[in-house]
């Protein structure tokens, strides 16, 4: 299950969220989404869990906690839509 963590302190790093999710079962993956340009946090990222179960436990058991004096947001990622990936090439130009 993939999770969206959202309202990280912009110094917040993969192995903070690590240390905070380890509790609640095995961990795929985790990611702070940076700009590609200055490598600053945009303030949110994503933990994948091996399981769905351990993943409602970590946004049951975390909702509402601080990491780093920020309140943590969490929802269930959703799977990114390609049309906002790609740019919205239907759109006309006003041209």
């Amino acid at each position: 299950m993939n999770i969206f963590v959202g309202n990280l302190a912009s110094d917040a790093m993969e192995e903070d969220l690590q240390r905070i999710f380890e509790q609640y079962g095995k961990i795929r993956s985790v990611t702070v989404v940076r700009d590609r340009f200055s490598g600053a946090s945009r303030g949110f990222g994503f933990v994948e869990m091996v399981s769905r179960d351990a993943g409602m436990a970590a946004i049951s058991g975390l909702a509402g906690q601080e990491l780093m004096g920020q309140t943590l947001r969490l929802n269930e990622a959703r799977p990114a839509d390609d049309s906002r990936r790609r740019g919205n090439r239907n759109r006309r130009g006003s041209w």
